[in-house]
């Protein structure tokens, strides 16, 4: 039992639509964004994961594709979900073992998940190398995190704003009381602001570009204590065809959200 327990070692994974985290021995040793390469003419063969698949998007020839295996929280694409999660967990050790340990998962799961998405989940960590999966509420796993005692009879109201679904729920003795998942997370906010750019500006901009731009000066109010500098972007404006630049306040950014 004991040798057992050598060659099995535990992971924390969480598996979000913008971005999956793998905790081990209590350190973040993944923190990758939720996107994997695959060659078109192999769909098994993967040619990148993470920093670099997202590196490679909107920017793939015919041979190559990149894909998000989750939307809105839950895996839409079953065998990019598996190679995604086989890719990562080969980074918690980039020279390869001499013996290749079993892993133990927790992974983090929406609250509002289905059986079937549920079981979507189990499938693609077992076929990605785990021997036993255990499943935690998003929720549940962050109340714990922020050293809530979720045993008490106390409400506490645990607001998770992810990539594809916001999850707002109320625990109480170890168990979730309600809650509610909303499709409006993230990935809205990114569109949002490209559909403002576009409408504004007339400047055709992509994701990664909008991610940056939500990530350097996204604000959900027009009046900051301590605002952000304005920050170039460049794109194609569509009127001339032709690269422009323009400089971009947080103000617009707040205000993109309220316009559509």
């Amino acid at each position: 039992m004991g040798l057992f327990n050598f060659f099995t070692q535990e992971i924390a994974i969480d598996l979000g639509t913008a971005n999956t985290l793998i905790i081990h021995n209590d350190e973040v040793v993944v923190n990758e964004p939720s996107i994997v390469a695959l060659n078109r003419n192999n769909p098994k063969e993967v040619l990148a994961v993470g920093k670099k698949a997202l590196m490679m998007h909107e920017k793939t020839h015919e041979s190559i594709r990149t894909v998000r295996p989750l939307k809105d929280g839950v895996i839409a694409d079953f065998n990019a979900a598996e190679l995604m999660i086989r890719e990562m967990i080969k980074m918690i050790y980039p020279k390869k073992p001499l013996f290749p340990p079993s892993w133990r998962m927790m992974i983090c799961i929406p609250s509002s998940i289905t059986e079937v998405e549920k079981r979507a989940v189990r499938d693609s960590a077992e076929q990605a190398g785990a021997k036993e999966v255990y499943l935690i509420h998003e929720p549940m796993a962050a109340a714990l995190g922020i050293g809530i005692d979720v045993e008490e009879p106390v409400g506490n109201m645990i607001i998770d704003i992810g990539g594809g679904t916001t999850g707002i729920t109320v625990i109480a003795l170890a168990g979730i009381v309600c809650d509610q998942s909303i499709r409006i997370a993230g990935d809205e906010f990114t569109a949002d602001i490209m559909e403002a750019l576009r409408r504004y500006h007339s400047l055709l901009i992509g994701e990664r570009t909008a991610e940056q731009i939500k990530i350097q000066i996204g604000a959900a109010m027009k009046d900051l204590d301590n605002p952000p500098d304005d920050i170039p972007v460049n794109g194609r404006d569509l009127v001339t065809g032709i690269p422009k630049q323009i400089m971009v306040s947080y103000q617009e950014i707040a205000e993109a959200k309220k316009l559509f």
